[in-house]
């Protein structure tokens, strides 16, 4: 019997869904059913260039209130004394924040030979392929993208007992368009708080349940 190929749960925050989006945040969740480590999880932000950003991109996302750049630029940070030298910090590229050089690798080596989820997962690798063909690589990870909120139509509408939603409000969550916070709930998941909402780890472990509540944690 094969095993089970790697699974990677992914979520991007972007500044905007524009055509030359770049990311700002990452976040994966691996499960290799050959790892005996088991899941595993990162998390990082990236190096940006702003401009050109859509700045209600970057609002929904929350980049001037989680990103150190973004946190640098709307001076967020603590400051510890009232000198002008405060307000001029530059050091934010030390708080945690890897260029896209080091996102691209780490992306392409978490990412090898695994099948991508996640909730519109097209939107995420389409962000971070370039990123990967600037450092000069490659995308390495199935073509196959496995998009939770489609599982969940097609789980939803079959005949499958024990479904939480029924009857006409079933019928009303189906109809497009979707409301992704409506298909989690059917599917008896319940969508991240508003702290975990827009944020990639928030999105990532969604992703993870929702996949594991349709699927019975199939391919752990």
């Amino acid at each position: 019997m094969t095993d089970h190929p790697p699974l990677v749960f992914l979520d991007t925050e972007t500044d905007g869904i524009h055509p030359g989006r770049k990311v700002w945040e990452v976040a994966m969740i691996r499960r290799d059913p050959t790892d005996r480590a088991g899941e595993q999880q990162t998390q990082f932000f990236v190096d940006i260039d702003l401009s050109t950003a859509d700045p209600y991109g970057l609002k929904v996302g929350g980049f001037y209130d989680r990103h150190p750049l973004g946190k640098q630029l709307s001076a967020a940070y603590p400051n510890d004394n009232a000198t002008s030298g405060a307000w001029e910090d530059a050091d934010w590229r030390a708080r945690g924040v890897l260029s896209r050089g080091e996102a691209a690798m780490r992306v392409a080596r978490w990412t090898h030979g695994a099948h991508i989820v996640g909730a519109v997962p097209n939107f995420d690798t389409e962000t971070l392929a370039p990123m990967l063909r600037e450092a000069g690589l490659a995308p390495a990870w199935h073509y196959h993208l496995i998009d939770v909120e489609t599982l969940a139509i097609g789980w939803l509408s079959g005949p499958i007992t024990g479904v939480p939603a029924q009857g006409e409000r079933l019928t009303e969550i189906l109809t497009l368009p979707w409301k992704s916070d409506d298909l989690s709930r059917a599917c008896g998941v319940e969508p991240p708080s508003e702290e975990q909402r827009h944020t990639a780890l928030g999105d990532a472990r969604w992703a993870m349940r929702l996949y594991d509540a349709i699927t019975g944690g199939a391919a752990k």
